[in-house]
């Protein structure tokens, strides 16, 4: 199956966003949990720095769920922004009062797994259908009957059958491939499943890797936005701003996302959106009718 055909930028119809607007920007805090003492599944060791309990790893990203998340959804509202959660469902147990938190505020879901240390890598196709079955169930539990919005594998972990489950299980759309600066089309076994392009460039975990630091990163936001904002008075672009809160909701980065966020907003033809509205507005107005006709119905 050709998962993702390849559709050069400039032979697509133009893309254009509510309002005449030239760039979506959907704003996504990776909330998160790792566990204490995982168990050792799919090769990964989730805390290779120490045999289990490494206080370190935990106790950083720990930091998130207790005071991170807290400053980051402060500076959200200052900017009217409506996220779209990527969410680890362990949250909604074992943290509910950043579940109720994110349920008051209006935030859209985007499905992470149940744990960061939980991946779906090697899992045979029953046992990863499984996995995605339990997190519909949780959502629709949690929230009353709702229809899980999107998907985003753990720990960016996925199979070769990850699209086709998610597709099969109802679930509207995948943030799990990061190939574009415009919506596209997951062809399946069940059908056409909208993607919205999640960033691993405008990803804070860079901070991790590289060893970046706050001012580096709100640059880099900035550059990106200009260039997007830009190419965008010709065709609609997206934009992600992907986050965690044991990153930038650090007291000394903070401020830099404070920042960088009313640079966005202040501009005309933003349209701040969430990953369900991008991937509603495509699959209604734009993506069906060229990108694959066959399938997209």
């Amino acid at each position: 199956m050709d998962r993702f055909p390849y559709i050069p930028l400039p032979e697509r119809p133009r893309l254009v966003w509510p309002g005449d607007k030239r760039l979506a920007v959907w704003v996504l805090p990776n909330i998160e949990h790792y566990e204490y003492q995982p168990a050792f599944v799919n090769r990964r060791n989730p805390w290779p720095r120490m045999p289990a309990p490494d206080v370190v790893g935990y106790g950083v990203r720990d930091y998130g769920n207790r005071v991170g998340v807290w400053r980051m959804l402060d500076c959200f509202a200052r900017h009217g922004i409506r996220a779209t959660v990527s969410l680890n469902f362990g949250v909604i147990e074992h943290y509910p009062e950043i579940w109720q938190a994110i349920r008051e505020r209006g935030d859209d879901i985007l499905c992470h797994g149940f744990y960061n240390t939980r991946y779906l890598w090697e899992l045979s196709e029953e046992d990863e259908r499984a996995v995605i079955r339990d997190c519909v169930e949780t959502y629709a539990r949690a929230t009353g009957g709702e229809s899980l919005p999107g998907w985003f594998g753990p720990a960016v972990s996925g199979t070769f059958n990850t699209a086709d489950i998610v597709k099969e299980l109802g679930i509207h759309y995948t943030a799990d491939y990061y190939h574009d600066d415009q919506p596209s089309l997951i062809q399946t076994k069940h059908g056409a499943l909208p993607c919205v392009p999640y960033s691993m460039e405008i990803n804070d975990a860079l901070v991790c890797r590289w060893q970046g630091e706050g001012e580096e990163f709100a640059r880099m936001v900035r550059d990106a936005f200009d260039t997007l904002y830009e190419e965008g008075a010709q065709t609609g672009r997206v934009l992600a701003i992907c986050l965690h809160p044991f990153l930038y909701g650090q007291p000394h980065r903070v401020k830099y996302l404070d920042e960088v966020l009313g640079y966005v907003m202040s501009h005309e033809g933003v349209w701040q959106a969430t990953g369900s509205e991008i991937a509603d507005w495509a699959m209604r107005e734009w993506l069906p009718a060229w990108a694959m006709p066959e399938t997209a119905a």
